[in-house]
């Protein structure tokens, strides 16, 4: 039935999108770290419920007077959780405004200094000029610039550097090692920003750091009966690197970006969709983790599913059956299919959250599922009494 066969699509570094600009030349993400409020139970969290392992740490044993540090790891993903120690920390201001959030989006490059000056040069706002670390494994250079909102990008140099993370931190040893669910490295991570302000950040992508906007989906494409939202999507030129950008729409009713924007008290990361080579298997483990996700879509929806794929002469390798039984979506291009599935908000409020994505040659974000998902967002928006 395949007219071609079709496997999980693998990022290297070659240059895939044509219109991006080569200026700043991104490996892929290096890690993501969170500003949290407790960050030895936030690392306990993710340990537990998605598989993650203990990597390094930095505190007062080591030194660390102002702040904590706990960095997980799984596969290619790096996760940093960071709380302050003292209430005079700058750190605490971005807790009480947002809650638990991303804060750095720190992306791997051959020369931090040439990143900076890349980016600065461009219009970016600075956050950190380029700074170099050291201790007896070597040296790591990071800058960084702010992006939307109070979230930062850092570039971060690792080339002359074989120490466990960063100076400063050692290795987590840990006797509770959960096994791993099969996380491989993130696929993209999504931005809400405000009302009008989709396009000033696309541009802000072009301009500043040289991406490409490869799919655009606006309040057509996007709504419900009640909401809807506009999204274009970023990619730097080998693909490694997806930032779509979500900005609300009017409609009937509030859109999750709106209750995202309420609840964050701004712009920020609103999910990080990670990568799995087996979706149903990840999805299983991590529901039997205790991991929360969203409302499976209708019967009508699953019943849809053959004649998508059909449209593009595409044949399903997986189970329906089992995708249905844990609310796994699926989606369809011309280059193949792809599986996606949503997890419920993972902090009090209703703000950050993961997606889990099996790309079966499809490059696209599953367009196809947008109003299934939203649907299923409304009816916990409903729930909140925010819709």
């Amino acid at each position: 039935m395949s007219k071609k066969e079709i496997k999980s699509v693998n990022y290297s570094l070659e240059k895939i999108f044509a219109g991006a600009q080569d200026f700043l030349p991104l490996l892929g993400t290096d890690y993501v770290e969170f500003y949290v409020g407790n960050a030895k139970q936030a690392a306990h969290f993710y340990k537990t419920a998605f598989g993650f392992q203990s990597h390094a740490y930095r505190g007062l044993e080591t030194g660390s007077k102002d702040a904590v540090s706990y960095v997980l790891t799984q596969d290619k993903i790096k996760l940093v959780l960071t709380t302050p120690l003292n209430s005079k920390s700058p750190i605490n201001d971005h807790i009480v405004k947002h809650g638990d959030g991303v804060k750095v989006i720190a992306l791997w490059v051959e020369d931090a200094r040439k990143a900076y000056e890349e980016t600065t040069s461009r219009g970016a706002k600075s956050y950190m000029e380029p700074t170099v670390e050291s201790d007896e494994h070597g040296e790591v250079v990071r800058s960084g610039i702010y992006t939307y909102g109070e979230t930062v990008h850092l570039f971060v140099e690792r080339k002359h550097y074989s120490g466990v993370f960063l100076p400063g931190f050692q290795k987590w040893e840990s006797a509770y090692n959960p096994p791993a669910a099969g996380l491989k490295y993130i696929d993209h991570m999504v931005g809400n920003v405000g009302w009008n302000q989709m396009d000033v950040w696309v541009k802000w992508y072009e301009d500043v750091m040289g991406f490409e906007n490869f799919l655009s989906f606006d309040d057509k494409q996007i709504h419900t009966e009640y909401s809807a939202l506009m999204s274009k999507v970023m990619s730097n030129g080998n693909g490694r690197i997806k930032f779509p950008i979500n900005e609300p729409a009017k409609a009937a009713k509030r859109s999750q970006i709106e209750e995202y924007l309420d609840f964050y008290e701004g712009a920020g990361v609103q999910h990080i969709a990670v990568a799995t080579d087996d979706i149903i298997k990840t999805v299983s483990q991590l529901k039997a983790n205790g991991v929360e996700f969203l409302s499976i879509p209708p019967e009508e929806y699953y019943r849809s599913v053959p004649g998508r794929l059909e449209e593009f002469s595409h044949e399903l390798r997986e189970d329906i059956d089992k995708l249905k039984g844990l609310g796994i979506m699926i989606d369809a291009d011309e280059e193949g299919y792809l599986l996606q599935i949503f997890t419920k908000p993972i902090e009090d409020r209703p703000t950050l959250f993961f997606e889990v994505i099996q790309r079966m040659g499809a490059r696209g974000f599953g367009a196809g599922n947008f109003k299934a998902l939203f649907e299923s967002i409304e009816r916990e928006q409903a729930k909140r009494g925010t819709l």
